[in-house]
């Protein structure tokens, strides 16, 4: 993979459709595309004007007499373009063997196959758009629900990207400052004496844990959160998911035991994305496919960031019920978000409510009553209640109402979390080393660690793996 290549790709879904369209981009590509388009004006593609579709006939190098289909051509030139290089669109008929016929004309003429993610990897490097921009486009391209469209869009308008410069430069700023200062000791030539190196640092980590503190927004719409249904056999835990994910996904009986393995399915609960997982019953058995679902079950409570515990208030506690809720409890206590639900509310007895519901106010949010009596047209009224309640629940524990998805600069991912932590750290051990009075030269270390780790957020410091991981996520024709 080179940037001297040109190269094309279908940069529409493959199968049958109205329209599709296929991307070239490089040096060559107007050249290329003048082998495979010919316009009906008359005039090759190089002379018309850019950015404006022209029709003509799409064929074959090896055979030009031989038209394949008609289409529309748009020419993008250097570095007016997507990829900051010249770039060509052909639009054809959205056949699977037209399509495919287009896009052999064009390797015929000399183009090779695009990469995963190659378009957008040339439109960074080309300094089209930042790093978090780019992972901004991904997210847009998998966006599920309208939260994760305006984070996405709020992300390529640069609105984190911003934040990260202005960091950045006020590092750099200090950093250029020591380093004046240590290669010309004599000369005295710093001109920011330390306690305003020591204020400008203390600052940008403030600003950077303020951004930081935004992650936990951005992964519950981004990324999601890992949530688990657990409780004993019977408690209503599929009829809960059922209505999560709003189909019939998991079978419903009076049967205990049903749900042998862990059902999973991301869904959107308001503003949160939960990757949901239902698990088997917690209960002893000598069944065993039903004790490796009980060991499945564990796994995926230990895993979860979220847990929906359910618990049936029709009847006293039983011994599965006593385990379940010390476990939670502990788990509760280390910060783990634990939220009780009360099924079979028709049949509530209310003395079993304290029991199920420990030191709420210490380690939860508190109890929802929930009921799993269903009628021929679904969830009873009662019901939706209290999906709505279970919604906003869910939201306050995530979601920061302070932040606008679309406007505020939130970090969305795991890999610009793990940045910004090894960048705090970092400046950190710089204060501390600047507070003690030591020599620039110690000082600095730490604070070009800093703009390393910043830096490998930012874009400005390239990381061939960190770039690769990136783009590989993406489709080929973008």
């Amino acid at each position: 993979m080179t940037l001297f290549d040109t190269i094309a790709a279908i940069s529409t879904p493959m199968g049958k459709g109205g329209v599709a369209l296929i991307r070239l981009s490089g040096p060559e590509a107007i050249a290329m595309a003048e082998k495979v388009f010919t316009p009906k004006c008359g005039k090759p593609l190089s002379a018309c004007t850019p950015r404006m579709a022209v029709y003509g006939d799409i064929s074959s190098p090896v055979e030009p007499n031989m038209v394949i289909d008609d289409g529309l051509c748009t020419v993008f030139k250097a570095p007016n373009s997507f990829t900051g290089e010249d770039t060509v669109e052909i639009a054809c008929h959205g056949g699977v063997l037209v399509t495919q016929s287009v896009l052999s004309a064009c390797f015929v003429a000399g183009a090779r196959q695009a990469m995963a993610g190659e378009f957008t990897r040339r439109s960074y490097l080309n300094g089209k758009m930042k790093l978090s921009e780019a992972e901004a486009l991904g997210n847009l391209l998998e966006a599920g629900n309208h939260e994760q469209l305006k984070l996405a869009r709020s992300g390529m308008a640069g609105h984190l990207s911003t934040q990260m410069e202005v960091a950045y430069a006020k590092l750099l700023s200090v950093l250029a400052n020591m380093e004046a200062g240590m290669d010309f000791p004599e000369e005295d030539l710093t001109e920011m004496p330390r306690e305003d190196m020591i204020s400008a640092v203390t600052t940008t980590r403030q600003d950077l844990k303020a951004l930081s503190d935004t992650y936990r927004t951005g992964h519950a719409i981004a990324e999601g959160i890992p949530t688990v249904i657990v409780g004993r056999p019977n408690v209503g835990k599929s009829a809960l998911y059922n209505a999560l994910v709003g189909r019939d996904a998991a079978i419903v009986t009076d049967i205990a035991g049903t749900t042998r393995d862990v059902l999973s399915e991301t869904i959107t609960l308001g503003k949160v994305t939960l990757r949901l997982s239902d698990t088997a019953g917690l209960r002893e058995t000598a069944d065993v496919v039903e004790q490796m679902g009980v060991e499945r079950a564990k796994t995926a409570l230990d895993e979860a960031e979220l847990v929906l515990a359910l618990f049936d208030s029709s009847t006293p506690p039983t011994s599965e019920d006593i385990d379940l809720l010390n476990t939670l409890t502990a788990m509760s206590q280390n910060g783990k978000n634990v939220l009780y639900i009360l099924t079979k509310q028709d049949l509530t007895q209310p003395e079993h409510i304290p029991f199920f519901t420990p030191d709420v106010t210490k380690f939860g949010l508190g109890y929802i009553l929930l009921s799993t009596k269903l009628d021929k047209s679904g969830w009873d009224e009662d019901a939706l209640t209290v999906m709505e309640t279970l919604t906003t629940v869910v939201e306050q524990l995530f979601i920061d109402g302070n932040l606008d998805t679309g406007e505020s600069a939130i970090v969305f991912s795991a890999r610009q979390y793990a940045s910004l932590i090894t960048t705090m750290s970092c400046l950190d051990n710089a204060n501390t080393s600047l507070s003690m009075g030591l020599p620039y030269d110690i000082c600095a270390e730490d604070l070009r660690s800093s703009l390393t780790a910043l830096g490998d957020l930012s874009g400005h410091v390239i990381r061939e793996e960190v770039i690769s991981e990136i783009f590989s996520k993406f489709c080929v024709g973008k």
